[in-house]
């Protein structure tokens, strides 16, 4: 079983940068591809990023491409979401989640543990 908590959310304006995390507990970490998700008010859980076991492979939607950046640490069994040129439409809770069924897992029904959602604010 993993236990995921995320942190790093909060309020920024547009064009600024948040780094989130997402702690794991439990050793086998590193079995799991991890993802990050976000919700906004009425809107349905949408994919954001992905990041293979090894951390070798990752993949972004493509309204977040080449501003967020997925990383994981292996060894402090932490992933993280560096979030640059936030726009107002990237305000949502974002979540991280755990899935054993590889790496290019975009829905959400695939993962098996999920964080409890880190709030993310951008004003204009």
């Amino acid at each position: 079983q993993v236990q995921l908590v995320e942190s790093g959310g909060g309020l920024v304006q547009a064009g600024g940068s948040l780094r989130l995390s997402c702690a794991a507990s439990g050793r086998t970490f590193s079995r799991y591809a991890i993802g990050w998700f976000r919700q906004a008010p009425g809107k349905e859980r949408e994919f954001v990023a992905t990041i293979s076991r090894s951390g070798d492979f990752t993949y972004y939607a493509d309204s977040v491409k080449a501003r967020f950046t997925i990383s994981r640490d292996n060894a402090k069994y932490t992933m993280y979401l560096q979030m640059n040129s936030l726009k107002p439409e990237d305000t949502a809770v974002y979540y991280c989640a755990a899935t054993a069924s590889g790496w290019y897992v975009l829905r959400p029904d695939e993962y098996d543990y999920w964080g409890q959602g880190t709030q993310v604010t951008v004003s204009s």
